[in-house]
This record gives structure tokens, C-alpha cells and sequence, in this order.
């Protein structure tokens, strides 16, 4: 049952009035789809010394669209523990992996389609992505380092020349196509969210550089290893002049798939390995790059990729973390690699899921040490394109243009999302929480600001009953079917 926020208010006034306390409510700025009805601030209010327990706001989206972001009445701790079975016992001592960021991409097909846009609108849709208040506040987004395989097409690289030539000392690189809405787009979300962080892929390196010639399939020939490493160093350094610092880089998307036309290039661990100890790294380390070298960035069903890397002492000196992405394998592998390489963070680095399910999914990564999240295609149109390469369906993505009409839909998963990403930030740190059988899909963090955020899943189509402990301290409530619940509150 959904609460009247305007009851749910005054009770909260009332609570605070008979604790000694105040109210500080502020408008609370909706996301784009929601802009007709304001609900109350989600800020958290703290305690005054001597209060028995801090206050929970908490709010709720659901598949259906029922709840978007909706606050509900807040929760108030009670003095004693429980001794239940199904309650989840939240330990703000025991801390794991910090968080880089959550996000989505900065992809072709999405910069494209925000392009077609009038700039005021394009404007408000970036801004319902990154704003920390007016949007889900999305902190880390991917790019693509020249093309993906989801984009309005032709293919190109920074460094493209006629079949039959070869530009070994790169006279020919330059960004200049990624300025047509690329670009733009970046530069408006840094202007909206000046905390943004960037991290980068290519799909392909120079079809001059590989065994077959061309951007699907084929390898990165030995002898073309430091120039791939030089045209790497190169993409930092002109986003860098146009003001956009990238924090990690990751050597290939999906080096264990390369069917042709998709822009792809294969790679060995073993290649990769040699690729960042002989060139890579030391390159960056010349030119005073601090852009973070992730590696492997594919499937969960491979966690040896990256460990082949990692037992290398001499490359594993280069490397800043391994990446993955969700297509095949279970999220276990994270831990499995976490278990081996204990000081090398975990990223997820490519992969949408959607319904409360995919909330679900999302606890999984971060359960099993994941330091960020991002998602794949961010806006597509209501045809699921430009996709020039064809390989891939797009599901229906956050947002969706209709190409006939112009008008944008918010799918229920941009609100799923901002149960995460606006209440996560960057520099949390997962702190421990059980998960007993027969309750929610849980995980927790402490903020940076030192606000504990718990994030739970019901993906069933019942409701679910939620009680969590924390400091001697118990909370309880029910979960509606298929949503997810964010609740915040400061010790």
C-alpha cells in the first residue's frame, strides 16, 4: 500500500516535535518525468543528542510504475533488537570494497539520439541522468574509445587510413568525428554533474594494426603493440585538452568475442598480460598518465583472464582493477578473483538489467565486491536504433525516443536505477549485512557524508516483509511485489 506523502509529513513532524527535534523539509527537485508533482525532500534529518534512535526515510520503485522514487512514511528504530530468523543484521564495522561510481554509457546510439533533440530538451534529459538533485544522479558513465557497436554508423577509429596503408607514427589520429554529438553531450553532463567521472573501451583498435584488416575480428598484430599503446596515450590526451579527464581505461571490450561486422578484436590473457607489462603501462608511466589500466572487461564466466594478468608481478604493477560484464558466468567470479588478488579493486563495467529482478542483480555484483555498476545503452529509439551493426537487440533502455513523435519515455528501470545510483556515492564503502533465507536481496553502504544507505529487492509478486537490525537497534516493514526500497539514515 502506497502512503500519502502529505500524511506521511505531518507524522513526521509530529515525531520530531514530541524528540525536542526540527523539521527542515526543502523542495526535493523530481526527476524529468515527474516535474508536475514535487514530493518532499529525502535529505536526511539527524538526531539531537539524547534522541533514542535516528529517524529512516526510505522510498520505493516499483516495475509498474506505481512508485517512482516515492517517499514513504519514515521508519523510526526500535530500542530493542530482534530475535527473528528472516532479519537482516546490518554491521557498520565490518566494511568491504569502496565504490568508484554508478552509472550508464555515453555511447554513439545515445549521444546520436540526444542530438536529434532541441537543446533545451537535450539539456533536461542529460540532466534527469547526472543531476544529484534533479536527476538519479548518475556519477560514472563509460565511453567509447572511437566506435562501439551500437551507433549510427560508419565504423571509424581515431586513426583510420586506405586498405593497404599504415600510419605506424599516427600522423593520420585525430577526435574530430567524435565531436559531431559525442562530444556535446559529455561536455553538458560535466557542465550538470562536476563530480562525473569518465571511464573509457575501444572495440577496436586501427584496422591497420590487426591480423584480418578490418574492425570485426582478427587480432592486434605484436609489432603494432606500442603504436595501439601510443593511440591509447593519445585518446587521453585530446580529451584531456578538451577538458575531460579519464580515470580508467580498459585495454579491449570483450576481448573473447569477435564476430565480424561487430567491432571487435580478440585478445589472449597472455597477450593482454605482455600488452600492459612491455607497453602500456610503462607508456603511461613515461608520459605521467594517471588514467587507471582496468583489464579483461567481459564475461563472469571467465575470472582466469584477469588472474593470468594479476600473478604477473611486473604487469600487475600497471593495473588498476579487472572488469567485468554479466552475459555469461554468475557474479561469484568477482569473489572468486577477490578472494586470489585482494588489493585489486572490481569493477562492473557493461551490462543492463531490468524490473525489480534486476535490482536484484545489482545487490548481486555489489555483494560479490563489484566497486561500480553501469549499465549499456542509455537511450535508444522506439525502433532499437542506430544500431549500424545489427548484432545486438536492445531491450527497451532507460529512456526511450520515439523517432516519430520525439517525445522521450522514462521506462520504469531509470527509477529502479535511482534506487541505487542517487543514493550510493561515490567513495561509499559496503558495510556487512546478512542475508538470511527467506529475506529480500539486501546490500548496504556508508556514505562519505556518513549516512548508511540499505538497499533491498522484492522481484517476487507478493509482498515481502523487511526487518533489519542495526547497533541493538530494529526496523521493520513490508516491500510491495516487484520494487525496490532505498532507506537512509544518519547515526
Amino acid at each position: 500500500m502506497q502512503h500519502n506523502p502529505v500524511i506521511g509529513r505531518v507524522i513526521y513532524s509530529l515525531t520530531l516535535a514530541c524528540l525536542g527535534m526540527t523539521s527542515a523539509w526543502r523542495p526535493w527537485a523530481a526527476p524529468l518525468a515527474e516535474v508536475s508533482s514535487r514530493p518532499p525532500s529525502l535529505a536526511l534529518q539527524t538526531a539531537t543528542v539524547g534522541a533514542p534512535a535516528p529517524l529512516i526515510q526510505w522510498c520505493v520503485s516499483s516495475e509498474d510504475g506505481s512508485a517512482k522514487l516515492t517517499p514513504q512514511t519514515d521508519l523510526q528504530f526500535q530500542q530493542a533488537a530482534s530475535s527473528g530468523r528472516e532479519v537482516i543484521r546490518v554491521d557498520d564495522t565490518v566494511t568491504h570494497q569502496q565504490i568508484l561510481g554508478l552509472g550508464s554509457s555515453w555511447e554513439h546510439s545515445t549521444c546520436y539520439n540526444l542530438s536529434l533533440l532541441p537543446e533545451e530538451r537535450r539539456e533536461k534529459v542529460i540532466e534527469s541522468l547526472v543531476h544529484p538533485d534533479r536527476g538519479i544522479g548518475m556519477s560514472l558513465m563509460r565511453l567509447c574509445i572511437g566506435t562501439s557497436d551500437f551507433a549510427p554508423g560508419p565504423f571509424y577509429t581515431y586513426d583510420d587510413v586506405p586498405a593497404g596503408q599504415e600510419d605506424p607514427r599516427l600522423e593520420r589520429f585525430s577526435i574530430d568525428r567524435d565531436r559531431d554529438y559525442v562530444l556535446p553531450v559529455i561536455k553538458t553532463a560535466q557542465r550538470l554533474n562536476q563530480s562525473l567521472k569518465f571511464f573509457a573501451s575501444p572495440w577496436t583498435p586501427p584496422p591497420w594494426m590487426k591480423t584480418n584488416g578490418r574492425y570485426g575480428g582478427g587480432r592486434l598484430r605484436r609489432e603494432c603493440y606500442p603504436y595501439f599503446a601510443e593511440y591509447l596515450a593519445r585518446f587521453v590526451e585530446a580529451y584531456r585538452r578538451e577538458g575531460i579527464e579519464i580515470h580508467a581505461l580498459t585495454v579491449q571490450n570483450e576481448p573473447e568475442f569477435g564476430p565480424e561486422p561487430y567491432p571487435s578484436c580478440r585478445w589472449t590473457a597472455a597477450e593482454q598480460r605482455d600488452f600492459v607489462r612491455d607497453h602500456l603501462g610503462p607508456l603511461f608511466r613515461v608520459r605521467g598518465i594517471g588514467t587507471a589500466i582496468w583489464v579483461f572487461d567481459h564475461n563472469f564466466n571467465n575470472p582466469g583472464f584477469p588472474a593470468t594478468i594479476l600473478r604477473d608481478p611486473q604487469a600487475s604493477q600497471f593495473v588498476g582493477g579487472s572488469a567485468f560484464h554479466l552475459y555469461e558466468g554468475r557474479p561469484k567470479a568477482m569473489s572468486k578473483l577477490h578472494r586470489q588478488f585482494p588489493d585489486k579493486p572490481i569493477y562492473f563495467t557493461e551490462g543492463s538489467v531490468y524490473g525489480a529482478q534486476g535490482a536484484a542483480e545489482i545487490v548481486d555484483y555489489f555483494r560479490n565486491w563489484a566497486g561500480s555498476y553501469n549499465a549499456w545503452v542509455t537511450m535508444i529509439d522506439h525502433k532499437g536504433r542506430p544500431n549500424v551493426s545489427g548484432f545486438h537487440d536492445c531491450s527497451p533502455t532507460i529512456i526511450v525516443l520515439n523517432r516519430d513523435t520525439f517525445e522521450t519515455e522514462y521506462r520504469a528501470d531509470y527509477y529502479l536505477y535511482g534506487q541505487f545510483m542517487k543514493f550510493i556515492q561515490p567513495g561509499a564503502v559496503r558495510v556487512s549485512t546478512s542475508l538470511p533465507r527467506g529475506t529480500p536481496p539486501n546490500v548496504a553502504f556508508r556514505n562519505p557524508d556518513g549516512a548508511l544507505v540499505l538497499v533491498a529487492a522484492n522481484p517476487q509478486s507478493s509482498p515481502q516483509r523487511l526487518s533489519f537490525d542495526w547497533r541493538g537497534f530494529h526496523a521493520t516493514t513490508m516491500l510491495a511485489p516487484k520494487s525496490a526500497a532505498t532507506f537512509r539514515w544518519k547515526p
